[in-house]
């Protein structure tokens, strides 16, 4: 069935600072995460008509904000979601940078909140709190955040954190920088009703999204707070259903069955993530039998990728329909991905982005030669193809 937006979704994109390439599980094609890479990405999301860019964090991540801040001096319009770890470093000190690059980016910062679930990786970062205990910092963190971004001074003693007179002196632009979240526990969904403006979910199944979205929702309202919803998931869109299947394919073609053993040991014995647990679930464990999980959503990323690991597939009419049906469930913005990350933000806008009824940045007013990308020249008015 179609459902017809009230508007169109806002489209944001990602910054690959892992590295990027056309293959996962191998390093046929990778293409590392260098500086020029990542502008390239960027540039492009930007001219294209993206609304902004997660910029993700973790070990094996380069830093979120120090790329961030060296990106938006290149682009225009692109938001940055950026990830923070709430454990690795003071509020105030996250406050201060969080306000710079607001700043320097001409207020087009958000923060994307990761409280973390993978115990080996936050051992290494010091942190050794357990699971729900590390909800609890995390709301600590943001109350000492928020208000210092809202301009006050700020006295806190809790459990995890005390602060005393602390303020900042340079404010950002935005009063304050929004605060975007996602959580799939029971703590999780507590914070992001106590403290999130956009709580954001990975590409499950409608039914388990609506479940979830509702949840967090009826625990906002309790509170008398209104927010928004976001979902986190990869795009492969083509022009017919079968290129897009076949693309999907060769996705996870040169993946080894022992790549797959091992990601999926890895995320069953060093994360207590229940949203990890839940993608995992999905393609049960790492099987390769029964990877399109719903119509036109396919789990297998996540053989191999922690976080989100599910994929719109199909032509574009199929993903945007799918799309639209998360926003019958009330999702807004999609944090979308494909690989690689630079030619996928391309077919996206320039595929998907017309059967959204979102207007990609694709054209410029310069002609082309007779007969090669157009008829400029003779007189003839070429056809558009159609968007839906």
């Amino acid at each position: 069935m179609s459902i017809t937006p009230l508007k169109p979704l806002d489209i944001f994109w990602f910054i690959p600072v892992s590295g990027d390439g056309t293959y996962l599980g191998t390093l046929d094609g990778h293409r590392p995460a260098d500086f020029d890479y990542l502008k390239q990405i960027a540039q492009a999301a930007d001219r294209l008509g993206f609304g902004g860019v997660l910029i993700p964090t973790g070990k094996s991540c380069d830093d979120p904000f120090i790329t961030a801040a060296a990106l938006a001096s290149h682009t225009q319009r692109l938001k940055y979601l950026v990830a923070l770890r709430p454990g690795i470093l003071s509020p105030t000190l996250a406050a201060r940078q969080a306000a710079a690059l607001d700043r320097i980016s001409n207020g087009r910062y958000i923060v994307n909140i990761v409280t973390g679930g993978n115990a080996t990786e936050l051992a290494g970062d010091g942190i050794f709190l357990p699971h729900d205990e590390r909800y609890d910092h995390t709301a600590e963190f943001l109350t000492v955040y928020n208000r210092l971004l809202a301009g006050g001074t700020v006295d806190f003693e809790g459990k995890h954190l005390k602060v005393r007179g602390a303020k900042l002196d340079f404010l950002p632009i935005q009063n304050p920088p929004p605060v975007w979240f996602g959580g799939s526990s029971e703590p999780g969904q507590e914070v992001a009703a106590d403290h999130a403006d956009v709580y954001l979910t990975w590409g499950e199944p409608l039914a388990q999204v609506k479940e979830k979205l509702e949840a967090v929702r009826a625990k906002a309202d309790a509170r008398r707070r209104k927010i928004r919803f976001g979902l986190r998931l990869h795009l492969i869109v083509r022009e017919t259903e079968e290129e897009a299947w076949a693309a999907a394919d060769a996705l996870i073609s040169k993946i080894p069955q022992a790549a797959i053993d091992a990601a999926q040991k890895k995320f069953a014995e060093e994360s207590d993530s229940i949203g990890q647990k839940r993608m995992s679930a999905l393609h049960k464990g790492g099987s390769r039998a029964a990877l399109t999980i719903a119509p036109n959503l396919w789990a297998g990323i996540g053989l191999v990728r922690g976080g989100a690991g599910t994929a719109l597939v199909g032509t574009p009419a199929q993903v945007a329909e799918r799309l639209r049906e998360y926003q019958a469930l009330g999702i807004e913005t999609i944090i979308a991905s494909g690989y690689p990350h630079l030619e996928e933000a391309y077919k996206v806008a320039e595929l998907l982005f017309p059967a959204l009824g979102i207007t990609a940045n694709t054209a410029r007013a310069h002609a082309t030669q007779p007969g090669e990308f157009g008829v400029s020249g003779t007189g003839i008015v070429p056809a558009r193809a159609s968007a839906s």
